[in-house]
């Protein structure tokens, strides 16, 4: 089984039975700072994007230029964003959750089966299936993951200008031993997630 069969399995049995099928992927969960942020993405069957992979796996040259690709090729794709706020006032699985909902939600195109990574789906009036690991077994899935990375990564490019000296443009708001550090000398900004671990 080649890469692409092995990332569009799903899908196509999916697509073979005549449905619209969007994947939804978050980026963001496990930082101490800025917004979580989702994809939501619907591939055309028709221009395939090869090397769509968890976008974790990818250098940030080739998530730009895939996203390029997905923004080009998809017949619908979305992002969402859920600030520091909500998340401390609902908890991150929540707000991952709700954020992943109005991905899909966003798109254009109204899918009839969606596609989630991890464990747990949606509160949407859709058909869905969770995917363990499945940015790095759906290609929907993978595009979404791509989309949610590279959106959320620029933000947090632009929020080192407003919010200098935690090094938000490195680290994108993990939890690095730069980020901790300037925690701790500078305090929590106001895009901090202060119900996080480390922040106060």
């Amino acid at each position: 089984m080649t890469e692409r069969d092995h990332l569009t399995l799903i899908e196509g049995r999916l697509r073979a039975r005549g449905r619209t099928v969007a994947g939804v992927d978050e980026a963001g969960r496990g930082c101490l700072a800025g917004p979580v942020a989702a994809g939501a993405v619907i591939l055309d069957a028709s221009q395939p994007i090869r090397g769509l992979r968890d976008s974790k796996k990818l250098s940030k040259k080739r998530r730009e230029e895939l996203f390029g690709e997905i923004k080009e090729k998809s017949i619908a794709w979305a992002v969402a964003m859920t600030g520091p706020e909500e998340i401390d006032r609902i908890n991150i699985f929540r707000a991952a959750l709700r954020t992943m909902e109005k991905a899909v939600l966003a798109l254009d195109t109204e899918p009839d089966f969606v596609l989630v990574d991890g464990n747990a789906v949606t509160s949407l009036p859709v058909e869905q299936k969770a995917v363990v690991k499945g940015d790095d077994s759906c290609a929907s899935i993978a595009a979404a993951s791509i989309v949610a990375k590279v959106s959320r990564d620029r933000l947090m490019n632009e929020l080192e200008t407003k919010y200098p000296g935690y090094g938000l443009s490195g680290h994108k708001g993990y939890p690095t031993k730069e980020h901790l550090e300037s925690l701790r000398r500078l305090g929590p900004s106001p895009i901090h997630r202060k119900s996080f671990k480390g922040v106060l």
